[in-house]
């Protein structure tokens, strides 16, 4: 048996038919449990999606509510992730177009809140650069991602590294190779087998900085759920071979949680098991300066044995 600090969170728009988007408070609370006790998620950010500005509001405030009273023995909302609405049409994924918005300040300060820790922006739109700038004084991560943008000037972070994003190239500029070699940029990597093959995930490890590398899970609603289908971001979502995908087959978020990405990796040999941890748990409390709580023990088969406050 092994014991480790408790697994962070930083992109899942929810979990066990929790859809952050459109959830109760007291729907959210009886998540965060779950994640704590059944996943070893110690911190967590919900991610909300593109949406009207009223609707992201409103869930602005739900999240800001349970924050405000969560108990220790509880998966702890530590921020919001904000993917959408400043993202780039062309690279939408299954974002709604019709509640995309422009790069806009007079906009985000419509949603403004200081509980939003990320945002994930299509930065090619920032011509002049004050919108990330704006977002950086107030202490606000700035992540490209559904972006064709190649410039990483004031850039953290990247959002789940070669989804929604412009190609790796060999020649002229490249938002993907721009972050492999860069040495101070983060990137998030969905390490499911499905968003990303197992062989690019190696190449990722082999050429970026272990500190930099942030394992997500982006776990929509039916991850660790037993529907297989459900309304998300204005369309149905079915799970077809634990992948997530809409009925065009464009796929959609993933359909494991962190706990279950560490076993992936470390059962086909692509991480050693204290790495894989580095990747869902040090390197998140590093970056966010988070400091620890939960205890996690795992069995030999790298699943949760228990979890301790």
């Amino acid at each position: 048996m092994k014991e480790t600090n408790g697994i962070i969170e930083q992109h899942i728009h929810g979990a066990f038919g929790c859809d952050f988007m459109r959830c109760s408070a007291e729907k959210l609370e009886e998540c965060a449990e779950k994640l704590a006790y059944k996943c070893g998620v110690d911190w967590f950010f919900p991610t909300l999606m593109t949406d009207s500005l009223e609707k992201i509001k409103k869930q602005i405030e739900v999240i800001k509510e349970v924050q405000s009273r969560q108990k220790q023995n509880t998966a702890k909302i530590a921020g919001i992730h904000l993917e959408g609405p400043f993202i780039n049409p062309d690279k939408s994924g299954i974002h709604e177009k019709k509640y995309i918005q422009p790069l806009d300040i007079n906009i985000y300060k419509q949603i403004e809140d200081e509980l939003i820790k990320i945002i994930t922006i299509a930065p090619e739109f920032d011509k002049n650069g004050e919108f990330v700038s704006y977002l950086k004084r107030n202490g606000v991560k700035v992540s490209l991602g559904h972006s064709i943008g190649t410039e990483l000037k004031g850039i953290n972070q990247v959002t789940h590294l070669y989804n929604a994003m412009g190609n790796f190239t060999h020649r002229g500029a490249s938002s993907v190779v721009s972050a492999l070699t860069s040495d101070e940029v983060y990137v998030e990597l969905i390490a499911d087998s499905i968003h990303v093959s197992d062989d690019v995930i190696k190449i990722t490890i082999k050429q970026k900085d272990l500190n930099k590398i942030l394992l997500i899970s982006d776990a929509l609603p039916l991850a660790h759920s037993d529907d297989d289908e459900m309304i998300f971001a204005g369309q149905k979502i079915y799970k077809k071979n634990n992948m997530l995908v809409n009925k065009d087959s464009t796929i959609a978020g993933s359909a494991m949680l962190l706990c279950d990405i560490v076993k992936n990796v470390t059962d086909k040999g692509i991480l050693k098991f204290e790495d894989a941890i580095k990747c869902t748990s040090i390197n998140q409390a590093d970056y966010h300066k988070l400091s620890n709580n939960l205890k996690v023990y795992w069995n030999d088969d790298n699943t949760i044995k228990e979890v301790k406050v």
